[in-house]
């Protein structure tokens, strides 16, 4: 089981994570024996024996070590269930606007501005420590997960999601993905949907039809954050906010962009980063409007984004899908429109959760009848790994990191 400093991983790095000495009381704050999430337990995750833990030396080139060091330390001083929430949704809200200013800093770095995967490694750090934590009042479990979500969704851009009051600009409410598939040596993975995600939060973009705004927040590779509903959480308080268009976001196949044209009302199965699959239909969000469509088809200017020429890669749509013949059996797949009555199987984007991001976020987006508002899926082109297999990074990893965003950036301004 984690001890504190190796929760917050700074044990590999040579470095202790103990309380400052006017508050020695803190080292009793935290149960090292409480469980921790198979996501979380990958912050001991090393790419050599011996080396440094990958999530924790990544938070530390970004600078956020610290920040995770005084949260740990103030969540022990939290002596007030009410007041534990506001400094928890706090210190989530300014976790995300501090990977928004790095991402977007026009300052010379010392570590890639492009490099969403310290966002994701501090995240699991704070909520490894709110998970472990022994509050000096009653916190019940369900009390505690409430708590973790209100953290998590505030550092994942929920509750920043404001596009202000400035007139004659378009809004545009983008979602992209943390880093998935990260067992084993693959615990070093990027995802350049998340950081588009990250260049895109806040920006003002001037196009020859007029300025943008967008909104943008990044999205958990997570069943269970769908089922709680963090995708609606996000795009129904863009709706209220009258935007423009959608535009979810996710890593795809290699070479190529994809616009999607169908998003499927099904769930493949396939596990996610807690190593927990979900199988069938896309379950309802309590609470939102839930139109049944099994799929939904994309309504972004298509033909204008693959004729804009962004570059350096290849924008295309996606026509195909599959719906069941049998369900669970027999699957027919085409690219010409689905057959009314059939249950769904696939979109363009596959059975995952990116495929799901589109489905919930455009079924959303129906069921309040903003039939004005365009909405749609982006699959970028997968980001490769740095060609040392003992290294962080590389100059090749981050440049095809940034040709991606900001390839992201440009078709974005064109919807």
């Amino acid at each position: 089981m984690k001890t504190i400093a190796g929760l917050v991983g700074l044990t590999a790095l040579a470095l202790t994570l103990s309380p400052a000495p006017a508050h020695a009381q803190d080292a009793n704050c935290y149960d090292t024996t409480v469980p921790l999430t198979v996501e979380e337990q990958r912050l001991d995750d090393t790419l050599v024996t011996g080396g440094p833990a990958v999530g924790p030396a990544l938070v530390r080139l970004a600078g956020f070590d610290t920040r995770v060091t005084d949260f740990t330390s103030r969540l022990c001083r939290q002596v007030v269930a009410r007041q534990a929430q506001q400094f928890v949704e706090r210190e989530g809200n300014a976790l995300w606007k501090a990977a928004v200013a790095r991402a977007q800093s026009t300052q010379p770095q010392t570590h890639d501005a492009y490099d969403d995967r310290p966002l994701y490694w501090a995240r699991l750090q704070l909520s490894s420590a709110l998970r472990q934590w022994q509050p000096r009042f009653a916190l019940p479990p369900n009390e505690r997960a409430k708590l973790i979500q209100r953290f998590d969704w505030a550092s994942r851009g929920l509750s920043d999601a404001a596009f202000g009051s400035q007139p004659g600009v378009r809004r545009i409410a983008v979602t992209g993905f943390d880093p998935f598939q990260l067992t084993g040596t693959n615990v070093r993975r990027a995802n350049p949907a998340g950081a588009a995600a990250l260049q895109l939060d806040g920006r003002e973009i001037t196009t020859p039809t007029g300025k943008v705004v967008l909104q943008a927040a990044v999205l958990p590779v997570l069943w269970g954050g769908f089922d709680e509903g963090v995708v609606e959480q996000f795009y129904g308080t863009a709706l209220a906010q009258k935007p423009d268009a959608f535009v979810t976001i996710s890593q795809g196949r290699p070479g190529r962009f994809d616009i999607e044209r169908w998003a499927a009302r099904w769930r493949g199965g396939f596990a996610d980063n807690n190593n927990i699959g979900s199988h069938g239909s896309v379950p309802n969000a309590p609470g939102w409007p839930q139109p049944a469509d099994e799929f939904i088809e994309t309504s972004l200017p298509f033909q204008k984004m693959i004729d804009a020429g962004t570059g350096p890669f290849t924008v295309a749509l996606n026509r195909g899908f599959c719906e069941w013949v049998v369900v669970g059996s027999e699957q027919s797949c085409r690219t010409d429109e689905p057959t009314p009555g059939r249950v769904a199987a696939s979109g363009g984007g596959g059975d995952y959760l990116s495929n799901e991001s589109m489905y919930r976020a455009n079924r959303l987006r129906i069921g309040y009848g903003a039939t004005n508002v365009l909405g749609g899926h982006l699959h970028t082109p997968v980001l490769g790994q740095p060609a040392d297999p003992a290294a962080l990074t590389d100059a090749a990893f981050e440049k095809q990191r940034r040709d991606i965003a900001d390839q992201v950036k440009a078709l974005v301004s064109v919807v």
